[in-house]
């Protein structure tokens, strides 16, 4: 799953609260609905936030023990933040490690890893569990499975004979490469 960190105004990689947008999400991808986003942007404006609090950091899980980008994310972070004057990807996994990087634009672009920490030190208000469940329900909605695309017509089937001359041995090796 994924959202967006709001910072502070003061300071912007300082997130002070995570906002989930509506989604669709598998066990390795989320595709965030782009009217949510759309919606969202519109009511941090509405509250007086400036697109750096609210735009630039990208928040998401990975389901295993690995915090470190997948291509998909590499890619995701590219297309949607790339035009942006900077932006942070953090991924959070879930056996608890983080990765966060900063990609700037202005002056001598670059980017570069940064630590992240959790402040306990500043005041902030007790857990909202019940508020994040409804948060969560309502916004982090299953990936629809399958193929969705057109499988041509009847034509296209494979005849009996055409299954008995299929290389299973190279279907099986696949099938172990991607399952392991």
């Amino acid at each position: 799953m994924g959202g967006f960190g709001i910072s502070d105004p003061d300071d912007f990689l300082f997130v002070n609260d995570i906002q989930l947008v509506k989604q669709h999400t598998s066990y390795a991808s989320v595709t965030f609905d782009d009217d949510a986003v759309a919606d969202f942007f519109d009511e941090q404006v509405d509250r007086g936030l400036m697109p750096a609090q609210f735009g630039r950091i990208w928040m998401h899980t990975h389901p295993s023990n690995s915090a470190l980008p997948s291509p998909i994310d590499e890619a995701t972070f590219a297309r949607v933040f790339g035009r942006t004057d900077w932006a942070v990807m953090f991924i959070l996994a879930q056996e608890g490690q983080t990765y966060a990087r900063l990609r700037y634009r202005s002056g001598p672009a670059g980017e570069f890893r940064i630590r992240t920490t959790v402040d306990y030190s500043v005041p902030f208000e007790s857990s909202r569990h019940p508020e994040w469940e409804d948060e969560y329900l309502a916004n982090v909605l299953p990936a629809q499975q399958g193929f969705t695309g057109d499988f041509g017509d009847d034509s296209d089937l494979l005849e009996d004979e055409d299954w008995e001359d299929m290389d299973w041995i190279q279907w099986d090796n696949y099938m172990e490469r991607i399952s392991s």
